[in-house]
C-alpha cells in the first residue's frame, strides 16, 4: 500500500473522524474519499492541499517523503517538538 494512503487514514482515525466527514470537508463522496484511502485512485492536488491545512501538516509528511509530522503555520513550517530557521541574533 501506498504510504500516503497509510497516513490519510492514520492522520483521520487520529482525530476521531469519519470517512464521510473528511469526504463533506473535501466536497466529494464518502466512496470516491474510501478509494483515495485504498490507493484506487490518486488523490488530486487540490485535496491534498486541504487535507494538509486540516491537520496541519505538511504535504511531504503526507505523502510520505519526510518522516516526522511538520506543522503549518501561516505560510511557515514548523517541526513538531523541534526549532526551525537560523539564529540572526549576530546579523546586523
Amino acid at each position: 500500500m501506498k504510504e500516503y494512503c497509510i497516513r490519510l487514514r492514520n492522520l483521520r482515525e487520529d482525530n476521531d473522524m469519519t470517512q464521510e466527514e473528511i469526504a463533506a470537508f473535501l466536497g466529494t463522496s464518502q466512496t470516491m474519499y474510501s478509494r483515495y484511502e485504498r490507493g484506487s485512485n490518486e488523490l488530486p492536488v487540490r485535496y491534498l492541499m486541504k487535507l494538509c491545512d486540516f491537520y496541519r501538516v505538511s504535504a511531504d509528511y503526507l505523502l510520505g517523503r519526510s518522516g516526522g509530522k511538520a506543522e503549518r503555520t501561516g505560510g511557515q513550517t514548523e517541526k513538531t517538538g523541534g526549532q526551525t530557521g537560523t539564529d540572526n541574533s549576530g546579523d546586523k
